[in-house]
This record gives structure tokens, C-alpha cells and sequence, in this order.
């Protein structure tokens, strides 16, 4: 009897852009090579008086997204480095709140820089918002509104993930060849 290979059956992934103030997400379908956004949004978070308020609002909202959609991956971005260490360690602590929600549901979550999502996206590291969002409208032929760049750096994130799953030799350090890959990886070689 033949062995049903689950990775080959649809599965969601969950990008998160993290931000005190706006916090975007998205939802990406993958179903073989064709992907499909699910969902795309921000929460607005400014309403909220105290840093303690915003965090459990993350949490709470993130976990809602993910009991609606049933992703199985987050992919999410990393706090840039910048002057103001204050926002720093804000938007760390909104980035761990969003982990937590996502730990607590059993989803597996991995975490990119800013200039990796881009590179991936656009092919440059220092592109910007709008071109991001410019290239997942052509990627994924939608139209993404010019006000939900959060959103967009969200669904940057997880099509981030998309790659890096299609391909194993993305994000392996030193793997420049199949050859390679498969040296460093026996355990994932299987004989013919």
C-alpha cells in the first residue's frame, strides 16, 4: 500500500509584519506551486492606552486569525536595528507576544530579516515598501491597496517561507549545490 505524502496537500502559512501601532498578517494558500492569498490585514492597535493592552490585543487577535485560517507555519519578520532602542525593544516584545500566540496553537514559526523577505521578493535587499508590494501584485495577480503595506510586508514574509520550503537550498549556509545539500542533509536523501 502506497504512502500519502501530506506535504503535497494544501497547507496555509501566516506571515506577520509585528508593530505596536499596526500589526499586519496575511494568509497564504500553498496547493503544489499555486499560491493563493486567504486573508490580508492590520490591526490597528493606537486605540489601546497602555503597552500591556496592545501586547494582550496581539495575542488574542493572532490567535483568532489562526483558529479561523488553520495555518501550520508563521513566518515572521525580525526587528530591524534602529536608533531609538525604546521601539526596538516595543516592537521585540510585540514580534515575541505574536510567537507565543503562535507556539501556544502548534504552529511552527520561523523568523526573517527585513532585507531577507525583500531580497526574496524583489531580488534586493533595499527595496522598498511599495516595491514589495508592488512585486507580490505581480506575483500573485492581486491588487494589494497602497494604505495595507503592513499587510503586504506580511504576505512578503510568508511568501518568504513559500520559497524557502519549495527549495531546499535556500537558507542552507553552504550548500551551493545538490551535491552539497545532500552531504550536509543524509537524513533527507532517499535511495532509488
Amino acid at each position: 500500500m502506497k504512502k500519502s505524502n501530506t506535504s503535497r496537500l494544501p497547507y496555509k502559512i501566516l506571515g506577520v509584519d509585528p508593530g505596536t501601532n499596526v500589526l499586519g498578517y496575511a494568509v497564504l494558500e500553498v496547493d503544489g506551486k499555486r499560491l493563493k492569498v486567504i486573508t490580508m490585514g492590520e490591526m490597528h492597535l493606537s486605540k489601546f492606552e497602555s503597552h500591556q493592552e496592545k501586547l494582550k490585543e496581539i495575542f488574542l487577535q493572532l490567535q483568532e486569525v489562526i483558529e479561523t485560517y488553520l495555518p501550520r507555519e508563521m513566518a515572521v519578520e525580525s526587528p530591524f536595528f534602529g536608533k531609538n532602542v525604546q521601539s526596538m525593544l516595543k516592537l521585540g516584545r510585540a514580534q515575541g507576544v505574536a510567537m507565543a500566540a503562535a507556539m501556544t496553537m502548534g504552529l511552527s514559526i520561523t523568523e526573517y530579516s527585513p532585507k531577507k523577505i525583500k531580497k526574496a521578493v524583489t531580488g534586493n535587499g533595499n527595496a522598498s515598501k511599495e516595491q514589495v508590494s508592488a512585486m507580490l501584485c505581480r506575483m500573485l495577480k492581486i491588487t494589494i491597496n497602497s494604505n495595507l503595506l503592513d499587510s503586504s510586508d506580511a504576505l512578503a514574509a510568508a511568501v518568504t517561507k513559500y520559497q524557502e520550503m519549495s527549495n531546499p537550498l535556500i537558507g542552507m549556509t553552504g550548500a551551493k549545490s545538490w551535491k552539497a545539500f545532500m552531504s550536509k542533509n543524509p537524513d533527507r536523501v532517499k535511495g532509488l
